[in-house]
């Protein structure tokens, strides 16, 4: 056991990531209810499996020395993306490590990063030799990417794996056993507990571990149930090329940045997905620039708190200016020096392609800049959107939840931002029913939102999580008022909505074509600047790009919409022509 813990503090102090080969150690005070965070563990399956597990214990029982561990720390993290990069953990040859095309089912719930999530990690088995499947029956592995965020989302993965029960008990008469395994959020929160809840669960990996998914399949396959959930300091898969979901889409996910250091009272992130770190700017360009050279029109910079992004991979980076927080805003960390900061990214980015739209999402209210603010103005093809989360109305619940502003700071960046970027259009993230809300602190939200007239909303009642308010908060506003309060501000953000979203009826507005309605055989959606969906006819068009010729619009097209109508949610318009982004600039006003 002195060997275990040397390892565990080494990796503690030295900043190791994930430690591949530590499971042999914790195999043998698995019994004992360990709770370290990397694990193999005898599940059901594997008593069936004599022989196999035989073979793989002994070979455990020749397992490493510490300085195995040492020597392995050494490898620099970017390589051990393949799973031929590196010496095979002693307890597992290098064949076992390969996927020997099984087929792998990916099922993603919750946000975009998990989206992204699931390319990273699917781009990590097929390098390892592994097919993918989008039928669940024929799958060998079958991988759920999670979400924590409220307790309705780890719900839905708990009846998920009962459904998956049967298939599994079906599948353990094959030749070849159903492995099932949790990644994400879900996996690092209550780790050892879904092992224990759920016996059919072969494999856990948190958001850091993804590299690690070829070893922790491989002990799966031996009968034992494995897990990392390790969180790094440093992780960001800047060299893993995630591979889209959906290859014929218009537009993909580029993940700047992962964690959160922002630790406001109800959020989960900073405990699911740890400490904030930053990709290398030039990891990022190179992937924007492979989505343009495949034709891709619209990129989305993703990040638990996009707008703070600091690239500090390089030493002169340190020397870099730092920027200022929103006035009135303040921060619950030390300032941080130097690096390279969002606006220097997205002006990189926004220079790739003058063709391809760049989002970003999602960011806080407190680092908005006005360099960034005056880069979304002058830039085309950076949209004019901004997602800006409230959370809430009242100042004081706002002190509350750690936010770092007031009511009246929030008020005056929104007029800022609608000076420095004119038809600026905006979005929220609203909570109802936090831990001591009045009714007075939710009438507030409400005047909220009338006063600033959202374009799109998230709003969600309150869900405690293990955080910062459950340790030091009372959730005490009923079930029955939260829903109440919830269906009153998403009423009253609808009313709003609509009002805001009716003063484009008579624009013309470019729109990135992204498929047909999904409510009509005849009508195409896409997407305007502002990100809200546009819905029109499917019908031939003028292509103003080639003169003469009339065409029908495809996904990945840009076309110019009259608007007709709107809604709280869609617009619905005429369509023109066919177009590009730089063209478009000169027909898209008010007429």
């Amino acid at each position: 056991m002195h060997h275990l813990q040397c390892v565990l503090h080494a990796q503690r102090y030295l900043g190791w990531g994930p430690l591949a080969s530590v499971s042999w150690l914790l195999l043998r005070t698995c019994r004992a209810h360990s709770t370290f965070s990397t694990t193999t563990c005898p599940s059901p399956e594997g008593l069936q499996e004599d022989g196999v597990r035989k073979d793989f214990s002994s070979r455990l029982a020749t397992g490493p020395t510490f300085q195995h561990f040492l020597r392995s720390a050494s490898v620099p993290q970017e390589k051990l993306s393949s799973p031929d990069a590196v010496d095979p953990p002693p307890y597992l040859t290098v064949d076992e490590l390969l996927g020997r095309q099984r087929k792998v089912y990916l099922e993603t719930y919750g946000c975009q990063m998990n989206v992204n999530d699931t390319e990273i990690a699917w781009s990590i088995l097929q390098k390892s030799g592994y097919l993918r499947t989008r039928n669940l029956q024929e799958a060998d592995v079958i991988l759920l990417v999670t979400c924590s965020i409220r307790e309705k989302a780890e719900q839905t993965i708990w009846n998920r794996l009962h459904q998956l029960k049967a298939l599994k008990k079906k599948r353990l008469r094959s030749r070849v056993p159903l492995k099932i395994g949790i990644l994400g959020c879900m996996a690092e929160r209550l780790k050892e507990e879904i092992l224990n809840r759920e016996k059919i669960v072969d494999v856990l990996a948190g958001p850091d571990a993804y590299r690690d998914l070829p070893r922790l399949l491989a002990v799966a396959e031996s009968g034992q149930q494995a897990a990392n959930v390790l969180l790094s300091l440093d992780e960001t898969y800047a060299d893993v090329m995630p591979v889209q979901t959906s290859p014929s889409a218009p537009s993909a996910f580029v993940s700047i940045m992962r964690g959160c250091d922002n630790m406001c009272s109800y959020c989960i992130v900073p405990f699911t997905r740890g400490r904030e770190r930053s990709r290398p700017v030039a990891s990022i360009l190179e992937e924007v620039r492979k989505l343009s050279e495949q034709g891709l029109k619209e990129v989305t910079l993703l990040g638990q708190n996009v707008n703070s992004f600091r690239d500090t991979s390089e030493v002169q980076f340190n020397n870099a200016v730092s920027t200022n927080l929103s006035r009135g805003f303040s921060t619950n960390y030390k300032t941080k020096q130097g690096g390279l900061r969002f606006s220097h990214l997205l002006d990189q980015v926004s220079r790739i392609d003058p063709e391809m739209r760049i989002r970003f999402t999602s960011p806080h209210p407190k680092d908005f800049p006005d360099e960034v603010l005056q880069l979304i103005h002058e830039r085309d093809n950076i949209c004019k959107q901004i997602h800006l989360p409230a959370q809430s109305g009242s100042s004081r619940v706002l002190e509350a939840m750690r936010r770092g502003y007031s009511r009246e700071a929030y008020v005056e960046l929104i007029h800022h931002i609608r000076e420095s970027i004119p038809g600026v259009s905006l979005s929220s993230d609203f909570i109802a029913g936090f831990c001591g809300e009045t009714e007075e602190d939710h009438l507030q939200t409400v005047s909220l939102l009338r006063e600033v007239q959202y374009n799109m909303g998230f709003l969600f009642a309150y869900s405690m999580r293990q955080t910062r308010a459950y340790h030091r908060l009372k959730d005490d506003v009923p079930e029955e008022v939260k829903l109440r309060r919830l269906k009153e501000l998403i009423t009253v953000f609808r009313e709003e909505a609509t009002k805001a979203n009716n003063t484009s009826v008579g624009c013309t507005q470019l729109v990135l074509v992204e498929g047909l309605s999904k409510r009509s055989a005849t009508d195409l959606y896409g997407r305007n600047d502002g990100n809200l969906k546009v819905i029109f006819p499917d019908v031939e068009m003028e292509d103003v790009t080639n003169s003469g010729l009339r065409v029908r619009a495809q996904p990945g097209d840009y076309v110019l919409v009259k608007i007709t109508s709107a809604s709280s949610q869609t617009l619905r318009g005429h369509l023109l022509c066919r177009t590009t982004l730089k063209d478009s600039s000169a027909h898209c006003s008010v007429e």
